[in-house]
């Protein structure tokens, strides 16, 4: 089945550096960097020039699919990484895949989740799993953020990364904390859900934002404070260890030989990534600062897909055959944000300025979608008001037939 899933993608979405594939980085005096204004934030935004200059490559599909940053930094600087994590939703996972690239690359990392360690959120995915980190040579505490100096009992780091907060009242205390303690490197894990909709897509770094937007606030706060600093805007996510459940909805409806409802045409596009891309490209801002330094970036795959073209991928991968229906849900009384795992909407990201800078290129067709009919995917996007897996199941199922649907 995984076999059967990996082939039927063409291009990948990995993070892959390798000193032999890509000319030497370039030293960039501020005089030589090109600046845009973000529409929404003060600030002025750079972005090297390398951004236009390089090609990002495309490979075959058949590579093999490695994490060559491992090796091509087996000599560089050793850091000492602080990673702050959230203690629910699809972006937990991100701490848990950049904290084991980190370990693989040579660095020291510590990964702080916000919580308590015996809570009932720790039995879950990807927390019970921290074992690996540990055993790879990490260090796993837990507390809130507003504690974070007395938790740390007074180390320092070269590096930060929040991956918790989505707003400026939630990662303030991190990075007051990070400023006075000399930490030379603050990341944030922002989405790519805070775009204003747009009639060009794909959505580029610099277009228009939600003034209104939290994560918003902490970017702009980042440019202000700290002298090297970058954000990360994720789509839509998979990987194993997730503890979302967005692609688990098709696989469901496929295996009970059910049709798959999708609103709208079924054409809209959106980005699909693997959590150890976003982990491979945060390790090469870690050892690449002044190449991330300054800059926003969409971490998205290289190519978008349909959200029939999702159905079809999940059918190929189980082996089975699939019926799409499509609806419109003003038509049949369905809120689509609560009814379907995806927002019904074009949401394709370009990841322009990720590719350059950081030198990156995709080699992920076989990883990206190796998992099962129990997989679990990170909707970076998704509204709070969507239902979970189960409770969609639900709300198909007790469909009446008067809805033209066939479910």
């Amino acid at each position: 089945m995984a076999a059967a899933l990996s082939s039927s993608l063409t291009s990948a979405s990995s993070v892959l550096f390798s000193s032999s594939n890509y000319p030497s980085l370039p030293s960039f005096s501020p005089s030589q960097r090109l600046c845009f204004s973000h529409s929404a934030l003060s600030s002025s935004y750079s972005v090297s020039p390398a951004l236009f200059t390089f090609p990002s490559p495309r490979l075959s599909a058949t590579a093999a699919v490695s994490f060559s940053v491992r090796a091509a930094t087996a000599a560089g600087e050793k850091k000492k990484v602080l990673i702050v994590n959230t203690n629910s939703g699809g972006h937990s996972i991100i701490g848990f895949y950049f904290a084991k690239e980190l370990l693989g690359s040579g660095h020291n990392v510590t990964i702080l989740t916000v919580g308590e360690e015996g809570s009932d959120k720790m039995k879950k995915p990807p927390f019970n799993r921290f074992s690996e980190i540990v055993s790879a040579g990490g260090r796993t505490v837990w507390g809130d953020p507003p504690e974070i100096g007395k938790v740390l009992a007074g180390e320092t780091f070269d590096v930060v990364l929040d991956n918790n907060g989505k707003d400026l009242d939630a990662v303030r205390p991190v990075a007051d904390w990070a400023k006075e303690t000399g930490v030379k490197q603050f990341l944030f894990i922002s989405s790519a859900g805070i775009y204003l909709p747009t009639e060009e897509p794909p959505h580029v770094e610099g277009d228009a934002v939600k003034g209104s937007a939290g994560h918003v606030g902490v970017e702009k706060y980042m440019a202000e404070t700290f002298s090297n600093w970058a954000s990360f805007r994720p789509q839509y996510m998979i990987g194993s260890g997730n503890n979302k459940d967005c692609e688990e909805w098709f696989f469901d409806r496929i295996v009970r030989n059910r049709p798959v409802p999708i609103p709208g045409s079924g054409m809209q596009l959106t980005n699909i990534s693997h959590a150890k891309d976003l982990s491979s490209m945060l390790t090469l801002a870690v050892e690449k600062p002044e190449a991330a330094s300054g800059n926003i970036f969409n971490s998205v795959s290289e190519r978008a897909v349909t959200l029939d073209g999702m159905a079809k991928l999940c059918a190929k991968a189980a082996g089975l055959p699939v019926e799409i229906v499509h609806y419109d849900p003003k038509a049949i009384g369905v809120d689509a944000k609560k009814a379907f795992p995806f927002r019904n909407m074009v949401q394709k990201r370009s990841d322009r300025a990720t590719t350059k800078p950081l030198f990156l290129s995709y080699e992920h067709a076989s990883e990206m979608w190796i998992f099962n009919v129990c997989c679990c995917c990170c909707c970076c996007c998704c509204s709070t008001s969507m239902l979970s897996h189960e409770q969609r199941r639900k709300f198909w199922d007790g469909r009446e037939p008067q809805t033209c649907l066939r479910i």
